[in-house]
């Protein structure tokens, strides 16, 4: 399985948001890393084709994704940054709308209800309204819309903002339990999301690819004299600072300590 970008571009009027961007996917999971504004959003969505292209093309298994269509579009799943729920339905009544916009119907529908409610730990609370679940059960609906039909290619927008560290933890499993067989492409600013679970990293900065490779790769590619951040071995906030800069100000990351810390704080 194969989606290639090459050459890709954007531009809103005099701004860049993407340049000149191309690389290979291939099945497994991608970090997409940067700092807001860095061009993640604009990526994921010239691949949706939810924006406009200015320059270059998108393949997928060879063929144009334009030529495709609604062919491609059948392969994909994606979760969007921002929650577009519609919170006086119940999750059932949700997924089972989405479903339909995907021209899924009668029995295969209702099968792939039970499949993404089990996938995402949610069988339980599949007839409560959405407006009551807390903000990573909204997360996993909304991770569960993506995965409606099967698609082979899943596009994750930061989805773990604004959540706790138990359910970034949670959910960072479900996207890794996910990935068997499919291309995925997790765009995140927080590092913490993509070290434990990516196979390969993509940093970033002002629409340019700035550096890429597994995170053992990127960590190697560091100079001698690069000093850890915290205790002696390189991290992913090495390799984040180093080459995206002072852009790590506005990256908080939670290392595994600090992070199961902070849940302990959240049991207490």
């Amino acid at each position: 399985m194969e989606l290639k970008l090459t050459n890709l571009t954007k531009r809103y009027g005099q701004k860049t948001a993407l340049n000149d961007f191309s690389y290979t996917f291939r099945e497994g999971i991608y970090g997409i890393l940067g700092a807001n504004g860095a061009g993640k959003s604009t990526m994921m969505n010239l691949i949706t084709d939810n924006v406009t292209r200015t320059a270059g093309e998108i393949t997928f298994e060879g063929t144009e994704i334009l030529k495709l269509g609604d062919e491609f579009r059948k392969q994909l799943g994606y979760m969007p940054q921002q929650q577009g729920l519609y919170e006086g339905m119940t999750a059932e009544s949700f997924l089972a709308y989405m479903g339909r916009l995907k021209r899924i119907r009668g029995r295969q529908l209702k099968s792939e209800l039970d499949r993404v409610f089990e996938l995402t730990n949610l069988k339980d609370v599949r007839h409560h309204k959405i407006s009551s679940f807390s903000g990573g059960m909204k997360q996993r609906v909304l991770l569960a819309q993506a995965m409606l039909g099967e698609p082979k290619v899943l596009i994750l927008d930061e989805p773990t903002a604004g959540l706790d560290p138990k359910e970034r933890v949670r959910l960072r499993n479900y996207i890794y339990n996910l990935s068997k067989n499919r291309i995925v492409l997790l765009a995140t600013h927080i590092v913490s999301d993509i070290e434990a679970i990516a196979g390969d990293i993509i940093l970033l900065k002002e629409g340019r690819l700035t550096k890429s490779g597994s995170p053992k790769e990127l960590m190697a590619s560091l100079p001698e004299d690069t000093k850890p951040l915290m205790g002696s071995y390189y991290t992913l906030d090495d390799v984040y600072l180093h080459y995206l800069g002072d852009e790590l100000a506005d990256a908080p990351s939670i290392a595994p300590a600090a992070e199961s810390s902070a849940e302990e704080e959240n049991d207490e």
